[in-house]
């Protein structure tokens, strides 16, 4: 797990952030499009060089969107991508060399996406920054007209500040109550729900990236007997500790679920079957050797797969062979790691 940063507190900040900028991404792409299309209509009295920005902000966020599965904090990766649009839209403002042209407004329409995915410290950076670049902007094309007609830069500024302190109130609403539904109230992790979404957003980018996606499903060994023995809070108390076991051993980009009772699954964008199953044999060593609840000492099973490199990610297929894998070392022994192609035909019952 990556440590905390200055626009992150946890990894739990970064699977939003990730989840989030999925989500925004095809919107956006959709916004550059309309401000290229009315730069375009505009370019007989703007100038068509206003158009150059505007293209290298979209090609920083394709760079974004590539490489932030792949970084350890892609929260700098997504803001640098984010300040460069903020640039873009500041530049071709300047180039029109008109201050009281109505696009200096324009910086607003990033403003709008900062609290969908960065948290207050954020959000405050991001609004510093498309205000020094409204000044700049402004008293760089004419300062004398801002001097004698302050309007031409308060309105942009009230406009962008308005925007940052609405579109966060409205963030913080939709969070609260989207969380109650994706997030696992016990171990904080992500549940079923929240997986749907990913799973159709791992198979969108396997088909661009060709990358590998790797699955780790992870069962604790004799769990009734902890609820049995020891009583449900004790149980519920150790789901926590483990779930938090877990996450401290994951990249800032591969997610964590709780599919249900003692049953977790981690998603590794990039990894394949055998880096996922080195992480799984990180994590059933760390299991084996905590004190859960100062007193319980667990094991736990891992099954692992992972789509080939260059194929199109079948979550179904993927996560069938992940989950056979565990049932046959739950059967063979438990407290191990098996991966798909190693696993055998299973024969007769199991029990956790």
């Amino acid at each position: 797990m990556a440590a905390k940063s200055w626009l992150c507190r946890d990894d739990m900040d970064r699977q939003r952030l990730l989840d989030m900028d999925g989500r925004i991404g095809p919107v956006r792409r959709i916004s550059i499009g309309v401000i290229a299309v009315a730069l375009a209509a505009c370019g007989p009295w703007l100038g068509w060089w206003t158009l150059i920005p505007l293209a290298v902000a979209a090609a920083g966020f394709q760079v974004a969107e590539r490489f932030k599965e792949r970084v350890e904090r892609p929260e700098y990766l997504l803001f640098a991508a984010w300040v460069g649009s903020e640039v873009a839209i500041a530049g071709s403002v300047y180039l029109t060399h008109d201050v009281e042209t109505p696009m200096l407004a324009w910086l607003a329409i990033p403003v709008v996406t900062l609290s969908a995915r960065f948290s207050a410290r954020g959000v405050a950076l991001g609004v510093g920054v498309a205000l020094a670049l409204a000044f700049a902007v402004a008293f760089g094309s004419d300062s004398q007209a801002i001097v004698d007609n302050p309007v031409l830069l308060v309105a942009p500024l009230t406009l962008i500040t308005s925007t940052a302190i609405l579109s966060t109130a409205l963030m913080h609403s939709d969070l609260h109550h989207r969380s109650e539904t994706v997030i696992d109230p016990l171990t904080g992790m992500l549940n079923r729900k929240a997986l749907a979404t990913r799973v159709s957003e791992l198979e969108q980018q396997s088909r661009v990236s060709g990358e590998p996606i790797g699955l780790v499903v992870g069962d604790l060994d004799h769990f009734k007997q902890v609820n049995d023995s020891c009583g449900h809070a004790t149980g519920d108390a150790v789901l926590k500790e483990v779930a938090y076991e877990m996450r401290k051993e994951l990249r800032a980009f591969d997610l964590a679920y709780r599919l249900g009772g003692e049953e977790f699954l981690v998603v590794l964008p990039g990894a394949d079957s055998r880096q996922a199953q080195r992480l799984a044999e990180r994590l059933r060593e760390i299991i084996a050797s905590v004190e859960f609840s100062g007193q319980q000492r667990l094991t736990m099973s891992f099954g692992v797969s992972a789509s080939p490199r260059g194929q199109l990610f079948d979550y179904g297929r993927v996560f069938g062979e992940a989950d056979m894998a565990l049932f046959e070392a739950k059967r063979s022994g438990r407290d191990r790691v098996l991966l798909a192609d190693e696993a055998a035909v299973p024969a007769g019952p199991v029990t956790a």
